[in-house]
């Protein structure tokens, strides 16, 4: 199990690519996990057989974890070992332990983490290190389990990696018959008790587990909701002028780059020219004190089949019109096939959703946490609007137009000047010059 960032502990086996028995080339995808951070396609480190499983899909095991062997000898024979979580330990166990007929002169590759510094066995330090996170932290299923029979993790002693509390555990608790604390939704505000009993299925229902993602999703909202003063407001803004230079310079752009030109590239730009102006808005609360971010790291939300994320456009006021578009196709497409790294869906100091891609006019996004603002993008569609001409008589036109709305963290923003944002960001895409590249 790889270590796919430094705050990382654990992750979960959600599926094997690959059957023992099967052929597998350097570099192809073996498996998925799902973090606290990101889903990814863990590569093979090496070709050869894939000999032995070692964790079931679904399971969730400390990094560093041996979670499969691989025979590097062509021809070699498989042993199609049962499928059980292995203990970190394990990493140091010969093949011919576990089935394998011993050939010395092929080493088994465990596929191996990212990040061989941080292996079990290396003392802890400041705090951070693989004993002290897994000592303060349990698997979702865990947590889950906990949350709906209203048990305390802290005050338990597990028997897992540091004493952490494994679903045995906590199975053997309510089943000795203790009495636990009234049970509160795991998404209830830390303080209240759920408003009634929690929902149970009907005949007919269908019920299924939340997936890794919808319940790190789900935990992250109502944490972004419980901390920021949240406070929407809406500008219409015409895209007219955005649009006609989109469809002027479309074709040879597509053509030079290979790279399909949208609105958001000219919207990104402007907003990053705003964020300049206004920097609490790219601003971060920090108990008593506002941390003015520097950097311009825009958080783009993408849709995907199996939930939310979003992948972050690094430093983005360094970019061209061009190298936003290289970005925003690129980050998509891994987010799509699973490929982000850790690291590029974190350190977002201001965000944009584009839920108008669905047909969505407006809406209230919630403020990711760490950040002070986060901008929704409503459907850009035709609509009849006045203009005032150069002779000062007022017409009737065809304008292309789309809300934007503006959640942001009363704490630190004030209504001024969230609205002098937008109207910056309004004035910005009206009036894109010519040249924009």
């Amino acid at each position: 199990m790889p270590q796919m960032g430094e705050s990382i502990a654990e992750g979960t086996l959600s599926k094997w690519l690959k059957k023992v028995g099967d052929e597998v080339k350097r570099d192809e995808p073996i498996f998925e996990i799902s973090t606290d951070k990101v889903d990814a396609e863990i590569p093979s480190p090496v070709a050869g057989v894939l000999a032995e499983i070692l964790v079931g899909e679904g399971e969730t095991v400390a990094v560093q974890t041996v979670v499969a062997r691989l025979e590097t000898e062509k021809g070699a024979a498989v042993a199609a070992a049962p499928v059980a979580a292995a203990p970190v330990a394990a990493a140091s166990a010969p093949s011919a332990e576990r089935g394998a007929p011993p050939k010395p002169q092929a080493i088994p590759q465990p596929v191996a983490a990212s990040h061989p510094s941080s292996a079990p066995g290396i003392p802890a330090t400041g705090g951070n290190g693989l004993e002290e996170r897994l000592r303060t932290k349990s698997s979702p299923l865990v947590r889950k389990i906990a949350a709906e029979h209203g048990i305390e993790l802290a005050r338990m002693q597990g028997t897992g990696i540091a004493g952490r509390v494994t679903k045995r555990d906590i199975e053997s608790y309510l089943a000795s018959g203790a009495t636990a604390a009234p049970s509160r939704s795991m998404h209830a505000p830390l303080g209240l008790e759920q408003h009634g009993p929690a929902p149970e299925p009907w005949p007919g229902d269908r019920v299924e587990p939340m997936s890794k993602i919808r319940a790190l999703t789900s935990d992250h909202m109502v944490a972004a909701r419980r901390t920021a003063a949240h406070v929407t407001s809406f500008f219409e803004i015409d895209l007219t002028r955005v649009n006609r230079l989109r469809q002027k310079a479309r074709a040879q752009f597509e053509a030079e780059t290979g790279q399909k030109l949208t609105y958001l590239p000219y919207i990104i730009s402007a907003v990053v020219e705003s964020l300049k102006q206004f920097p609490v808005l790219n601003a971060a609360v920090s108990g008593n004190s506002i941390i003015y971010r520097r950097q311009l790291n825009i958080g783009i939300a993408v849709a995907l089949d199996w939930g939310l994320i979003v992948p972050v456009i690094r430093d983005a006021n360094d970019l061209s019109l061009s190298g936003l578009t290289k970005s925003l196709n690129d980050l998509a497409e891994r987010a799509r096939t699973k490929r982000l790294k850790p690291e590029e869906v974190q350190g977002a100091t201001f965000t944009i959703t584009n839920p108008g891609v669905f047909g969505s006019l407006a809406g209230t996004p919630i403020i990711p946490l760490g950040t002070s603002a986060i901008l929704g993008l409503g459907a850009i569609e035709k609509r009849a609007k006045v203009v005032t001409g150069p002779d000062g008589e007022d017409t009737i036109a065809i304008r292309t137009c789309a809300y934007f709305s503006l959640s942001f963290d009363h704490r630190i923003v004030d209504g001024a000047d969230a609205d002098k944002f937008l109207a910056s960001l309004k004035k910005g895409l009206e009036s894109v010059p010519d040249a924009a590249r």
